[in-house]
């Protein structure tokens, strides 16, 4: 089965990528968080940071580009180019409010006409190969099919469908049924995202057979970062292995110049999604969420590893 990670915005950083990959293994390519470049392409120093070869040794790495504009995807472009990558990945994806009102990720649905036109704008000029994360409609997946026809005139890489109108957000249930049926009219590889949370998930690739080209983990393979693995036949998520994780990251984001509280306030992201694997456990929870130090919140973190109340067949499901 093939599978690929998800872009967790402040999630999914260079430090994560390295550690996940080795420690749980189990995808064959990962996707940095969007770099949302200015008019003129350029972007923050910590999105160049992300993206650096040096920093992304040993894994697959594809960049993502939240624009509405062709000139800057094709600067930025350019640059990615001559760091020696050659995929790089359209979000017409992101729900965000704030990413919407400027006509940006799922925003760039709301007028298909421009759509169209700045996707002719980029793949005239890209000088890499172009993939497009989406989601199938701005207030229903029923969009879809037209929107699919403007992708269809285009030489995409591949097509990432997160399974959901832009109005679901990450609520809503997914459109599996609306999802397989345009599997047959893709002419590109075609992967599928949204609400993968269990090894449970691996029915739709049964369903889509070999039209599927692989699923896009998100917000599982953070709550589970051994969900990959078990989704091969590995085995499931153990404690040792998520508290060895759990430390080899806070060291990281140390020697990487995060203080303590900027490392803390990192893992408590990560919390968020990995308490699922920790049910009944409201007074070490409370503890951990609450610590002001890292003296504290290490020693809240270690009581909650040890505390017994360990899950490996909770998953999230929000």
């Amino acid at each position: 089965m093939k599978l690929i990670f998800a872009p967790m915005e402040g999630i999914s950083t260079y430090i994560y990528r390295r550690l996940h990959a080795r420690f749980f293994g189990g995808v064959e390519e990962y996707f940095a968080p969007f770099i949302a470049p200015d008019g003129s392409g350029s972007f923050k120093s910590s999105a160049l940071r992300d993206i650096l070869p040096e920093n992304n040794r040993d894994i697959t790495l594809i960049p993502q580009l939240l624009v509405n504009r062709s000139e800057p995807f094709v600067h930025v472009a350019g640059e990615l180019a001559a760091m020696g990558y050659g995929e790089v990945n359209l979000n017409i994806g992101c729900p965000s409010s704030t990413v919407v009102a400027k006509h940006k990720g799922s925003g760039m649905l709301l007028d298909l006409e421009g759509l169209d036109r700045c996707l002719n704008e980029i793949f005239s000029r890209s000088p890499l190969a172009v993939s497009i994360k989406t989601r199938m409609g701005l207030e229903s997946t029923e969009e879809f099919p037209r929107i699919l026809e403007i992708y269809k005139k285009y030489p995409l890489k591949r097509l990432i469908i997160h399974a959901r109108a832009r109005s679901g957000m990450y609520r809503s249930p997914v459109d599996i049924q609306g999802f397989l049926s345009c599997l047959d009219s893709c002419p590109w590889p075609l992967w599928y995202n949204g609400d993968l949370f269990s090894p449970d998930c691996a029915t739709l690739w049964d369903m889509a057979g070999d039209r599927l080209a692989g699923l896009m983990l998100g917000r599982g393979a953070v709550a589970d970062p051994a969900l990959p693995r078990a989704l091969n036949g590995g085995p499931a998520l153990s404690v040792p292995e998520l508290e060895n994780f759990h430390g080899a990251l806070l060291s990281a984001y140390l020697e990487a110049g995060y203080d303590g509280r900027s490392a803390m306030a990192r893992l408590k992201e990560l919390w968020f999604y990995m308490l699922c694997k920790f049910p009944d456990s409201r007074r070490e929870t409370k503890a951990l969420l609450r610590s002001q130090t890292l003296q504290d919140y290490s020693f809240a973190a270690s009581a909650l590893f040890h505390s017994g109340k360990f899950s490996p067949t909770c998953y999230f499901s929000q």
